[in-house]
């Protein structure tokens, strides 16, 4: 036998092949191995800057000045600045590095920082830096801005109500001073709380995922936590690569111990109840949302309003003040610009008020230069003796007062003792005055009102990288373990160790006054360890970025507030995702990962018979995918077609068939026409199919099996809708295969119009000759048929000739009957030729085509009588008439009786289903035929159909003269009670004739049945699905049908 020949093999076990991987996370693996190709590094800077406002009128106005400007700084009270040399311009501040160095622009300073760019614009280790440039316009790529009591919280209704005025106040302010073009990436205000990041147009090109997250931190109420102090922390995804996170917060204020706790309680609430969208990339989400401490790049400013722990606020005040009027060193000599006289810049009120009434006082500015060495026009070096020495080594210098200050910082504290802020975060070095509290208007004066606060650093910027995160729980791990081990060795016994080992294993951090924790390394304050590299960090979705902080200062010349702005400049370097290289090499790393699958996996080719294959160009064979055409198609006709399946693979193939799933855009779901199965070959010898293999196959390569595809087209409503032109004979059947492609074979057919499935109103309107197929030929349009067409007939052809038929087939078998002994009719069955439990012939072998003649002739409008050979037994024939008169009647949308007409029956017999006596009878009939006498049409079928009844059950079920008397003369008694009463019936007065009981009680029971069939077959009334009301309406349409078929027949 060829190998095209071979049959399914049956015990043969499938080899073990070893298939590559090919799943979602190996495809995402093979793409990010590849991420050279797609990502090119960028550098950007973001610029953070936080200031609490105090519900001061007119600060939006200064907004401008120091957050975008970069104005209102004083280098004569930042340590840092005063060494940096100073050089202001209209738009910008350049810093140089080495404050003898003129400012000066490198080769690769001529790149925009506020673009992303590219690798080349970014200096190679050991090249020198650009300038770094304290905010100026466009050279900003991301400004990230936090506000506090932006509304006055004074004020009771704005403590916990969020104002929107105030948000867009603040955006107004901000956009009109940041340059064109820049995109708002994230807005949100929690009561006095407001975060606004804003991006330059080519960065905000690379921002995706943002997720802003507000937690109420302040009193607690009925709805929670008021949000007068709290969190706003917003989550963006920077070039599908770095995840960055900014949190403003401000809160709980106060100096004493239990505002302390309440500080550190505020920051772990807002850390652990907030929770971000999950990222989306690719139209793909996260399984879950993250949170903070997920992100590559964390940010945390606002008013954090951490005080200053044992020291009396007069002598830090008098301390700062000396330094401010340059007092604190009597034995230097200064040269350069000093204070007032008071030792403060002082605001005083315009001339002119403001346009919105405030009369906002206005700031003193002063133009001269701090740049001594760009002055200079000799061009001659500078004297080496001029150079300024090391603030922290000078004792006299603010640095050293500063660096006196800030251990008895509470947030310094809290971070060495592990209660707030000690996950890895990280604050640049601290070199300029406090932020607070200061008088409004002034410069170095603090707070001089009754309560002469102590100066404190309440306003910080801190930030963290996954990389300190990660360090961070390492050394929690580390120190879990080491303790364990230590409590191992007690355990042992080993509690004598050497010192050197009692030092490894019982280390406590918490005891460790020493060296106050590693965290304290936060506050070393060597400006030359700050700045110089950056920091490299590896993100979550495992790319390389760098980070480094530039700047960290205040704006003390800012007056407007009690607070003084600070800010911070970061440069980020990081790899971001370039759209079209990715999906390139994803492409192509698809395309790989599927060649590779494709040869391990099993292979099946199906093959139709051209004549059976939609593409009729097809000679000999066609590919199944080309589809199956089952030509016309009618009403309970089967039609079947075959296909050939091939393993034309290397490795076994197990496949069966599977439903096509229903699109989610249907609204309605038709039944299956379509059917399958397996088989060895199509056909035996005699001709006839084999029986079915199984709903599964298995295949070795080089073996083939045959399928056969079905279509029988049943469902009542399903001909209706395919009448009506709301459903098409078309489907796809698809062909599973384990571990391999599927096939998918289109399946189409015709639908042959028929009479059945429509409503009386469109059959009355078939003319007579062709029948349903001629009009819709004719019209060359299917469909309906238009009320809008001629009347032709007053009842449908279709009922005219199944009723006939049947009166007349009931008539020839009774004379059969009697003419012939083989013959029987089966008068003990109630309800036959109409019941189809009662049927004889059902199940032979040519029943299915014989009611298949017969429809075609209603369709065709042909004598149904002539549809079936005359050699075919009568008592068949009635049966089949009957089967299909039935089916006729129920497939009709609107029935006989139809919907109103029937609601006007039952409301006027509402007992027609009970038990009644003649007269009783009689005149329920009057009352439904003057019903239905308002629908001509229908009354007529009516008509029709319940005189063939009673010509078949005089022709079945036939009574003597005197068993007609006793039925009609006798009273019905209760719905129920035939079975338990007794018919004993009395001889008739002058008759003398005993009644046929049996004949009486076969008539009886015939009609009921009969009446039961033909009930909820002709009428439409309300369905229900609780069993007894549904039997309840049963029982009035039998009642309907069973008052006409007992009539008065003497």
């Amino acid at each position: 036998m060829s190998t095209a020949n071979r049959e399914p093999s049956v015990t043969s076990e499938p080899e073990q092949v070893e298939e590559p991987e090919s799943n979602p996370l190996s495809l995402s693996r093979a793409v990010l191995a590849r991420k050279s190709e797609y990502v090119r590094p960028h550098r950007i800077r973001i610029k953070v800057g936080t200031w609490n406002v105090a519900g001061c009128p007119g600060t939006d106005k200064d907004l401008a000045s120091w957050f975008v400007e970069g104005k209102g700084v004083e280098p004569q009270l930042d340590a840092k600045l005063e060494r940096l040399s100073v050089s202001e311009s209209i738009e910008t501040i350049e810093i140089n590095k080495d404050h003898n160095i003129p400012p000066k622009r490198s080769a690769t300073s001529k790149a925009d920082p506020g673009k992303p760019n590219s690798a080349e614009s970014i200096p190679e280790e050991g090249e020198e830096e650009p300038d770094v440039r304290l905010p100026s316009g466009d050279n900003i790529g991301l400004y990230v801005l936090g506000l506090q009591e932006v509304v006055d919280l004074n004020i009771v209704s704005q403590t916990f109500y969020s104002d929107p005025n105030a948000i867009a106040k603040w955006q107004d302010a901000l956009e009109a001073a940041l340059p064109k073009g820049y995109h708002l990436v994230a807005s949100e205000q929690l009561v006095g709380l407001l975060l606004l990041i804003y991006a330059s147009p080519e960065v905000a090109e690379t921002i995706s995922n943002e997720s802003t997250v507000s937690i109420g931190t302040g009193m607690y109420g009925i709805l929670g936590y008021w949000g007068n102090k709290g969190g706003i922390t917003s989550r963006i995804l920077l070039g599908e690569t770095t995840r960055l996170v900014f949190t403003n917060s401000h809160l709980a204020s106060g100096h004493d111990q239990t505002s302390l706790e309440r500080r550190c309680w505020d920051y772990n609430r807002i850390i652990t109840q907030t929770k971000f969208n999950p990222i989306v990339i690719g139209g793909v989400a996260e399984d879950e949302g993250e949170k903070i401490g997920d992100e590559d790049f964390a940010f945390w400013l606002g008013d954090l309003n951490f005080r200053l722990d044992g020291l009396p606020g007069e002598d830090i005040r008098r301390l700062l003040t000396l330094h401010t009027r340059g007092e604190y060193d009597l034995n230097k000599k200064h040269t350069r610009e000093t204070f007032g006289d008071d030792g403060v810049i002082v605001l005083r009120n315009n001339d002119d008020d403001d346009d919105d009434g405030t009369n906002t006082p206005g700031m003193i500015s002063r133009e001269a230069s701090f740049d001594k060495a760009s002055s200079d026009e000799d061009g001659e070096l500078p004297d080496p003796d001029e150079f300024l020495p090391d603030p922290n080594d000078d004792p006299a210098s603010l640095q050293a007062t500063l660096n006196s200050l800030l251990p008895h910082d509470q947030l310094q504290r809290m971070i060495r003792e592990r209660k707030a802020f000690h996950q890895g975060w990280h604050e640049g070095p601290i070199t300029f005055l406090p932020t607070y509290k200061y008088d409004v208007g002034t410069v170095g004066l603090f707070d001089s009102s009754e309560k002469q606060r102590a100066p404190s650093w309440c306003d910080r910027i801190l930030y963290r990288t996954r990389t300190d995160v990660n360090q961070y729980e390492k050394k929690c791990n580390d120190e879990v373990e080491a303790k364990k081990r230590d409590e191992d060795m007690k355990k042992l016994g080993v509690d004598k160790a050497a010192e050197d080992e009692n030092v490894l294993f019982d280390y406590d951090p918490a005891t460790d006054s020493s060296t106050n924790n590693i965290d304290d390394t936060i506050y070393d304050y060597d400006e030359y360890d700050e700045g110089e590299t950056l920091e490299q960090v590896i993100t979550k979705e495992g790319f390389v970025d760098k980070i480094r902080l530039d700047i960290y200062t205040s704006h003390q010349r800012i007056m407007s507030s009690d607070h003084k702005p600070i800010v911070a400049l970061f440069t980020l370097d990081y790899d971001a995702v370039v759209p079209e290289l990715k999906a390139k090499v994803h492409a192509e790393v698809a395309r790989e990962l599927d060649r590779a699958e494709n040869e391990g996996r099993p292979g099946l080719t199906v093959i139709v018979d051209a004549k059976d294959s939609i593409n009729k160009a097809n000679k000999h064979f066609a590919d199944g995918s080309e589809g199956v055409d089952f030509g016309e198609l009618g009403f309970l006709r089967k039609e079947n077609r075959y296909l050939t399946i091939a393993n034309t693979g290397r490795v076994p193939a197990t496949f069966c068939f599977i439903e096509n799933p229903i699109p989610p855009s249907d609204a309605v779901k038709h039944p299956r026409w379509l059917h399958f199965k397996f088989v060895r070959s199509q056909a035996d010898d005699d001709g006839e199919t084999q029986e079915p293999l199984g709903d599964q196959i298995s295949l070795e390569p080089g073996e083939t099996v045959n399928a056969v595809l079905e279509a029988h087209i049943h469902e009542l409503a399903f001909v209706q809708a395919l009448n009506e032109g709301t459903a098409q004979l078309e489907d796809v059947l698809i062909l599973r295969v384990t571990d391999g492609r599927d096939h998918f074979i289109p399946i189409k057919a015709t639908w042959i119009p028929s009479c059945f499935g429509r409503s009386l109103e469109e059959l009355i309107r078939v003319p007579r000759g062709g029948g349903v197929r001629g009009l819709i030929k004719e019209r060359q349009k299917g469909g309906s048929i238009p009320h809008s067409l001629e009347v032709h007939k007053s009842s449908p052809n279709e009922l005219f000739q199944l009723t006939e038929a049947i009166a007349i087939l009931a008539e020839r078998c009774v004379a059969d009957a009697n003419m012939l002994e083989e013959v029987k009719i089966p008068r003990d069955k109630p309800g036959w030729p109409f019941d189809k439990d009662s049927w004889q012939t059902a199940n032979d072998e040519d029943h299915e085509s014989l009611r298949a003649s017969i429809i075609e002739a209603l369709e065709v409008d042909k004598p149904v009588l002539e549809s079936i050979g005359v050699d075919v037994p009568a008592i068949k024939r009635l049966e089949i008439v009957s089967e299909v008169l039935l089916l006729f009647l129920r497939s009709m949308p609107d029935g006989i009786i139809t919907t109103p007409l029937w609601a006007k029956i039952e409301q006027s017999l509402p007992n027609i289903g009970g038990g009644k006596t003649l007269a009783e009878a009689k005149e329920a009939r009057s009352v439904i035929l003057d019903i239905l006498a308002t629908a001509p049409y229908y009354n007529i079928s009516f008509v029709f159909l319940m005189s063939m009844l009673t010509r078949v059950a005089n022709e079945l079920v036939s009574l003597s003269k005197e068993a007609l008397e006793a039925l009609n003369n006798r009273r019905t008694s209760a719905p129920g009670s035939l079975a338990k009463r007794s018919l004993s019936f009395r001889r008739s007065a002058g008759t003398g004739v005993a009644a046929d009981q049996a004949a009486i009680l076969r008539r009886l029971a015939w009609e009921k049945r009969t009446a039961e069939i033909f009930g909820v077959a002709i009428c439409r009334g309300p369905t229900s699905t609780n069993p007894k009301e549904k039997k309840t309406i049963e029982d009035k349409m039998r009642g309907v049908v069973e008052v006409f078929l007992r009539q008065d027949r003497t």
